[in-house]
């Protein structure tokens, strides 16, 4: 069992805004400062919870007893997941005031949250914020602007800083009652099924944009009255059935390949550079003639190869 809460009867004591938000800058700044295999971020979550604690505690006694019961190995993605923080920061308070709250109590609430936030919390980070603004400031970089790494770097600090302190408040507003509703809800389900699809919308973007496949096959057909005519592979074929579509497949396939049949990112890669090596070479026709590879826009640029012609 944790520790027993003592019977000595004190003054209420009540946390005031400030002191819950430097608790959230500490956190913010240094939750992977000590990252470690014994206990991850435990000592940061610890080190974030110092300034609540010197609030509500002020025996020495209860003060060692708080932070040590915040060592404990814990690990979450650090911006949903300070919703976590925020509830505790109400069970400390609340425990300082009388409230029959345990060390198991608090430590069952912050295992019991940190996988499933950290599950959340990755989908709408790492796997559609980061990724919509990245292909935003790529684009404006590739177009030749120093703004596009600008923009990012402070549309993904303000987003995410904005959403972590939002999450952070909820769980102290809220409470362990308040984020149990909410995942009893469905709410998370449906943000993550929005983060879904917009991050589908984003990669057809991205493909569009920097997926480029050239298939530089082309030979000459008669036409009729002793005229011939230039068929070439890409335009004549390819773009007339749906412009794109090596592109397009190029990267459903590899989706396909890496989802579902688990096949590994970096073999894909690997095969990938070596089939663009290959095709690049000029063995498909004239061994001469360095315009004669299926991928020639990629082969030696300044050999006077034409751009290929329009899908």
């Amino acid at each position: 069992m944790g520790t027993e809460m003592g019977t000595t009867q004190r003054e209420p004591v009540k946390l005031d805004r400030g002191t819950v938000q430097r608790a959230f800058w500490l956190w913010t700044f240094f939750s992977h400062a000590n990252y470690n295999y014994e206990r991850l971020q435990g000592t940061a979550f610890a080190h974030a919870m110092t300034p609540v604690i010197r609030k509500l505690y002020k025996d020495p006694e209860e003060i060692k007893a708080a932070l040590k019961r915040h060592l404990v190995f814990f690990n979450t993605e650090p911006n949903i997941g300070g919703v976590i923080h925020g509830a505790v920061i109400a069970m400390e308070e609340q425990r300082a005031n009388g409230a029959p709250i345990d060390d198991d109590d608090i430590n069952s609430v912050k295992s019991g949250l940190m996988g499933p936030m950290a599950g959340i919390g990755d989908a709408i980070d790492q796997g559609t914020i980061t990724p919509i603004l990245l292909s935003i400031g790529i684009g404006i970089t590739a177009a030749g602007s120093i703004f596009g790494p600008i923009l990012y770097f402070i549309l993904e600090i303000g987003i995410l800083l904005s959403l972590s302190y939002f999450m952070w408040m909820q769980g102290y507003d809220r409470g362990r009652e308040g984020i149990s509703t909410m995942l009893r809800s469905g709410l998370f389900d449906r943000v993550l099924t929005g983060a879904s699809v917009l991050g589908n919308m984003v990669m057809g973007a991205l493909t569009f944009q920097f997926v480029n496949i050239y298939l530089t096959l082309s030979w000459n057909i008669d036409v009729g009255g002793g005229q011939t005519k230039l068929f070439d592979v890409n335009r004549d074929l390819l773009g007339a059935i749906m412009p794109g579509l090596l592109p397009l497949g190029f990267t459903l396939l590899t989706w396909y390949l890496i989802a579902r049949r688990r096949v590994s990112p970096l073999w894909l890669l690997v095969v990938y550079v070596v089939i663009a090596m290959i095709a690049a070479l000029p063995i498909f026709g004239d061994p001469q003639s360095p315009c004669s590879s299926i991928l020639n826009p990629f082969f030696q640029p300044d050999a006077g190869c034409p751009p290929p012609p329009p899908a």
